[in-house]
């Protein structure tokens, strides 16, 4: 394929230096801008730099052709010199991944998309309702917050997890994290996850590499569930019996930092009627606000906006919560 598109471009180069040779008066050097960025599109990084150089060289010769060196003309000219050296530059960045700019760019959709099926829920028995919602730092399709989760039987495993870093700059150790906690989340038990996700972390030697994590395992039969926290806000229960909301701390270190770190468990229940709401600091968390106070606005839009149904109330919640400069996760899981 790359044989064929570098063949494919040079004659359509040889074409364009053609036309300007024969009628410089008529055809502009512009025109070679269009096989440089179509190369810059579709070349491998090994080849664009010698396509590039071959490009500058067919200008290099078509220059004394020019019947008049207008300032437009040399301002054309030093242009297409100085695009060809940013090109140059940027295929030399592009070989530390080793693939041309279009499938690069389909790479990054394909992991997005990965990222995003990760947090897909497992389809839940009659009587309950859980739904995710994440929004990244200035709108990009990556992350440093996701959701992992994985139902075995009536045992359903809920992960929320806030990466150091935000939006893109995080994206792609959020892409490592949410495979490996996926699967420690499926295999191991409980009071296993958190620990083993501790030393998984430890073991990658990042300089930023904390995160935090929230986990629930929740009993689908008995509504029985623990809660364990890493260095991450606590969940909050409503209990529909009496219509108010409890906050869950339990104590535990970021996930990263710390060797055989230990993590304190809430039990609890979830009967009919009752919610749970898991999320990460950019929902509560300001540069001008407490975080207790962000739980508690929390709390209080969750009372109002849940009164209108369960249905896509994560959604409505972490649109009307938190900073668009942060990354933000929510987890809603209702038993109706």
């Amino acid at each position: 394929m790359q044989r064929y598109a570098t063949l494919w471009l040079t004659m359509i180069t040889i074409g364009c230096g053609a036309l300007i040779y024969g009628a410089p008066s008529f055809w502009p050097v512009t025109i070679l801008v269009l096989p440089m960025v179509a190369g810059s599109l579709l070349l491998d990084p090994r080849s664009l730099p010698w396509f590039v150089v071959f490009v500058m060289s067919v200008l290099a010769l078509l220059v004394p052709r020019q019947p008049m060196l207008s300032p437009r003309t040399v301002i054309a000219i030093i242009t297409l010199f100085v695009l060809g050296f940013f090109i140059l530059m940027s295929s030399f960045r592009r070989s530390r991944l080793g693939v041309a700019g279009v499938t690069g760019e389909s790479m990054l959709v394909d992991l997005r998309d990965r990222i995003q099926s990760q947090g897909t829920l497992p389809v839940l028995p009659e009587g309950w309702y859980a739904e995710s919602a994440l929004r990244s730092a200035g709108g990009t399709p990556f992350a440093g917050d996701f959701v992992v989760a994985s139902r075995t039987g009536d045992r359903l495993d809920l992960a929320v997890v806030d990466v150091s870093g935000k939006g893109a700059q995080a994206g792609a150790r959020s892409l490592l994290l949410s495979g490996a906690f996926g699967g420690l989340i499926a295999g191991l038990g409980p009071a296993e996850f958190l620990p083993a996700a501790n030393d998984y972390l430890l073991r990658q030697g990042w300089e930023e590499g904390f995160a935090t994590a929230i986990h629930l395992s929740l009993d689908l039969g008995s509504g029985v569930f623990e809660l364990r926290t890493a260095g991450h806000p606590p969940g909050v229960q409503l209990m529909a019996g009496s219509g108010k909301w409890v906050v869950h701390e339990t104590e535990g270190p970021l996930l990263g930092i710390f060797e055989d770190a230990q993590f304190d468990c809430a039990h609890g229940s979830l009967k009919a009627g009752d919610a749970m709401l898991l999320y990460t600091d950019g929902l509560v968390e300001t540069p001008d606000r407490d975080i207790f106070l962000g739980i508690d606005r929390l709390v209080g839009q969750s009372e109002r906006m849940l009164r209108q149904g369960f249905d896509d109330g994560a959604k409505r919640l972490i649109d009307r919560l938190g900073s668009t400069n942060d990354d933000r996760a929510l987890l809603l899981i209702h038993r109706r």
